[in-house]
């Protein structure tokens, strides 16, 4: 009997090849939910690259389910307990901070989901537009950083970037299918665990509450970060790289409800806003649709007359300075992210160790975007030396604030 081939027809109609995925920072908060799209999609997704900075053990559990081509651990005090775990498996361990970005380069991926936290996610960054392979970004350090050297790469590279994060997600659903100038974005903030408390009592706060946010459910860092509303003013930064804005179109509003995740007005007054619960999930998948729309399973649906009433304010950038900081950063642009990020990236983990109070975190801020010189940042290099200045100098002025 003959061997069947198939035909043109049916060749053409088979069921689609998996999107392939290097999800960085998969034991993460959006790198866990991702693989829950995976876990929903198979026939739609497979995770070939999963990673980790030190939580192997979750690593390897989710290695053992999706069954990737490699597992990176970062911190290489790690690497041998992973290969031991993964040994009966077909996926091959790599670690390290370094092989990371090179994996993410060499691996076959079509989409790299960056869920990566702090400067640690720009090199990954660089290397997936090097490799002309689709950017799904969560880890917003990577514009506020570098956000001019990014963006230049991702075009000259042809490569799309697409943002997860809520607010951005929400202003590209708002943008999809508009063709009018854009007057300005109003990017929401839900305030903060603090929204209310004096501003006398935020010196004394401690870990622990600050560590409440009210709304969402996020690593340590990022949870400081929405504490200080310095998260909101990245993410300002963050908007005007991804968006090709300036800093006076965009404005932020504080919505306590988190209903409203962000707002577009057009030239003709008219405002355009995406409205959903405060759940990831969504502007993770349409990250990795983009641009079209799939169903969602979800325990919560959405529904307008339980949301109740929905209000906005102006932030209070005089308790909360670093959102002002975030701002004048925009304005000045060169390396001031760059000092802004590592600044804050060493007073977080110093609050974090209970070395220094709430309130110092912005004054680390101001002290090293002050005592650093202004320069430009053409490059990667330049970036790694500014980073590493401005972490030696954060870390001496905090030395300083424990001697009171």
């Amino acid at each position: 009997m003959p061997i069947q081939t198939p035909s043109v027809t049916e060749r053409f109609t088979a069921a689609p090849v998996p999107k392939r995925l290097a999800v960085l920072g998969s034991t993460g908060s959006i790198g866990r939910q991702t693989l829950d799209i995976v876990r929903h999609r198979p026939e739609k997704f497979r995770a070939v690259v999963l990673s980790t900075n030190t939580r192997w053990e979750l690593l390897a559990r989710q290695a053992a389910e999706f069954l990737p081509d490699y597992a990176v651990v970062a911190d290489e005090r790690f690497a041998e307990p992973l290969r031991r775990a993964l040994a009966h498996l077909p996926v091959k361990v790599l670690s390290g901070s370094g092989e990371l970005a090179r994996v993410t380069a060499g691996c076959d991926a079509d989409t790299v989901v960056n869920a990566l936290v702090g400067f640690a996610g720009l090199p990954p960054t660089v290397a997936a537009l090097e490799a002309g392979k689709t950017l799904a970004l969560a880890n917003k350090e990577s514009l506020v950083v570098a956000g001019e050297y990014v963006m230049e790469l991702a075009r000259r590279k042809g490569v799309e970037v697409v943002p997860i994060d809520s607010e951005h997600s929400a202003i590209l659903q708002c943008l999809t299918g508009e063709s009018s100038p854009v007057r300005k974005i109003i990017l929401t903030a839900s305030g903060g665990p603090f929204r209310r408390l004096p501003a006398g009592e935020l010196e004394n706060v401690t870990v622990e509450q600050a560590l409440a946010h009210p709304k969402w459910e996020m690593g340590a860092k990022i949870t400081i970060d929405s504490a200080t509303m310095l998260n909101k003013g990245f993410e300002v930064i963050e908007a005007r790289w991804l968006f090709g804005l300036g800093a006076s179109q965009i404005e932020v509003a504080v919505h306590p409800q988190a209903v409203v995740h962000s707002l577009v007005e057009f030239a003709d007054g008219a405002l355009k806003a995406q409205l959903g619960t405060p759940d990831m999930h969504l502007p993770i998948q349409y990250a990795l649709t983009y641009p079209e729309r799939w169903e969602l399973p979800s325990d919560e649906e959405f529904s307008l007359t339980r949301c109740g009433e929905l209000f906005f304010e102006e932030p209070d950038t005089e308790k909360f300075p670093a959102l002002g900081i975030a701002f004048n950063v925009l304005e000045s642009g060169g390396d001031r992210g760059c000092v802004l990020n590592a600044a804050n990236e060493e007073a977080v983990q110093a609050f974090l160790a209970g070395r220094i109070r709430f309130t110092d975190i912005a004054r680390v801020i101001t002290h090293c975007l002050d005592r650093i010189p202004y320069g430009e940042l053409p490059d990667m290099e330049t970036a790694r030396e500014c980073n590493a200045l401005a972490r030696r100098t954060a870390a001496d002025y905090i030395a300083g604030l424990q001697g009171r």
